[in-house]
């Protein structure tokens, strides 16, 4: 009997190590190097308050605003208005207090369906072109290519992702921008700070299926085993960048769907880039564009080939250079 049952381990640690091995054959094949911004035609421009073109700005450029907004938006001509009302309504008070306080939103159309480019088009004209601004993207890439668009097209000192749905309460910026110089000095001007939800950890789990528990707690695992240690809560959407962060991390970035938050954050450790994790206000908003069982198996599939493609060499990272 026990000669039989070493004969079986020795076979499944075979099996298991060939399986690795054509999974890494096949992660390094399909690898692409890091995407070119590729930009159609009508991407290059944005319409000023009169319905004007005019070309957009570069993450290469000098900066001359204190923050930039990047909203990722599809389909939310329904959930854009609240989140745009509660962030204007703040950087606006935030001016009026400091006039010397200089912001601007960028709202990236993920190739929406919907109105959703007609709906912050709206804001563009209510409050001017050179606070808001909208990108229309030809075709959908996901969360993290519209991102990518945004933030290369921004002019910030510093870059603030936020979700389109408002379920952090934006005035947490303050406590990220707090997170953010607490890590000064800055190596070449370099840090993050990631809003996280990790606090609300133990109160989200009362309120979900036994099965959704058991796929956020295997996805934190993976996150944890495969690519990325010491961030808690790596998908929030609300993270504050130095422009130079986001011009360093963005410009490595291969995933642009869901798992795109965990390679940025893997890019940064690598790079040695500071990061602090601070707990933010956050709300469910109904509307989630995530499908649970699909979304979670396509990140996981995600994560395991970030691992395998830095590992086997098919994506390298190298320090990036301004260019124009």
């Amino acid at each position: 009997m026990a000669p039989l049952l070493l004969q079986l381990a020795v076979l499944g640690a075979a099996l298991a190590a060939a399986a690795l091995i054509l999974i890494s054959f096949v992660a390094f094949i399909t690898a692409s190097k890091v995407p070119h911004l590729h930009q159609h035609k009508e991407e290059k421009f944005f319409l000023n308050a009169r319905g004007q073109k005019e070309p957009l700005p570069s993450i290469w450029d000098a900066p001359t605003k204190q923050l930039s907004v990047v909203v990722p938006s599809y389909n939310e001509e329904k959930r854009l208005p609240v989140m745009m009302d509660e962030a204007l309504g703040y950087l606006e008070e935030r001016q009026k207090q400091d006039p010397a306080f200089t912001y601007e939103v960028i709202v990236v159309d993920d190739g929406s369906k919907d109105q959703t480019s007609k709906v912050a088009f709206k804001y563009c004209q209510k409050h001017g072109s050179d606070k808001v601004r909208v990108i229309t993207l030809v075709k959908n890439r996901g969360k993290g290519g519209a991102i990518r668009m945004g933030i290369f097209s921004s002019r910030g000192e510093k870059i603030l992702m936020a979700d389109a749905d408002g379920a952090t309460k934006f005035p947490d910026v303050e406590k990220l921008e707090k997170g953010l110089n607490d890590l000064q000095p800055w190596p070449d001007q370099m840090a993050i700070a990631c809003g996280s939800r990790a606090h609300l950890e133990k109160e989200s789990i009362a309120q979900r299926s036994y099965f959704r528990t058991l796929l956020m707690y295997g996805f934190h695992f993976l996150v944890w085993f495969l690519c990325v240690r010491g961030i808690r809560d790596t998908q929030c959407g609300f993270k504050l960048l130095t422009r130079e962060a986001a011009s360093q991390t963005f410009s490595s970035l291969h995933i642009e769907r869901w798992a795109f938050d965990v390679e940025l954050l893997y890019i940064a450790q690598f790079f040695k880039i500071p990061i602090a994790e601070i707990a933010v206000n956050w709300t469910e908003i109904e509307g989630s564009k995530l499908v649970p069982f699909w979304s979670w198996l396509q990140m996981g599939k995600d994560l395991l080939f970030i691992r395998l493609r830095y590992l086997t060499g098919a994506w390298r990272l190298e320090q990036t250079r301004k260019v124009n």
